[in-house]
C-alpha cells in the first residue's frame, strides 16, 4: 500500500513536519514517565486506527523494556491488572480528550481530579500536549494512509 501523500517528499509538509517532528522530541524529554507516554501513544492511536502510530508505538515501548503483555492489554486496559493507578489515569484522561468528537463526556472534573492526584502539574501538561500531539499526528497519517509495519525503534528520535 502507497501512502496517498509522502510527507518526506513535499516540500509544503516538509517545512511544516520539521516542526512537528520537533515538538515531538521536546515532549519526550517532558517529565512524565516513558512507559506512560507509550502507553497513552499507543491507546490514542488504537482508538483513531493509526497503524503507522501503532507500529511505532508499540515498537518503541518494547524497545524500552516494556512486556509484550502490558502492550497486548492496552486496549483493554480497564479489565487488566497490569497496569497501575497512575496509568490507568493517564489512559483514561488519553480516551476522554480523544473521544471529545464522539460525544462523549470528554475530561470531566473526576479524571482530571484523578489525574492531579498521580502527576504534578508539569507532568499534567506533558499528559495534555502528548494526547493533543498523539491526536494530531494519527490524523496526518490516517488521512493519507500512512503505510505501517517497517518502523524500526529509535528512527525518529
Amino acid at each position: 500500500m502507497d501512502a496517498r501523500l509522502d510527507y518526506f517528499a513535499d516540500p509544503a509538509a516538509g517545512r511544516v513536519l520539521k516542526h512537528v517532528m520537533t515538538a515531538g522530541r521536546e515532549l519526550k524529554a517532558l517529565p512524565l514517565p516513558a512507559a506512560t507516554q507509550e502507553l497513552v501513544a499507543l491507546r490514542i492511536s488504537q482508538l483513531n486506527g493509526c497503524a503507522v502510530c501503532i507500529d511505532m508505538h508499540t515498537k518503541e515501548a518494547a524497545h524500552a523494556g516494556e512486556t509484550q503483555q502490558r502492550l497486548n492489554l492496552v486496549a483493554a486496559w480497564r479489565e487488566a491488572t497490569v497496569f497501575t493507578e497512575a496509568e490507568r489515569v493517564a489512559l483514561e484522561l488519553a480516551e476522554r480528550g480523544t473521544r471529545i468528537a464522539d460525544g462523549a463526556a470528554g475530561v470531566d472534573d473526576r479524571v482530571w481530579e484523578a489525574a492531579a492526584r498521580h502527576y504534578d502539574r508539569e507532568q499534567l501538561t506533558a499528559l495534555v500536549m502528548l494526547v493533543s500531539f498523539m491526536n494530531m499526528v494519527n490524523r496526518l497519517n490516517a488521512i493519507t494512509r500512512q503505510p505501517a509495519g517497517d518502523y524500526v525503534a529509535g528512527s525518529f528520535h
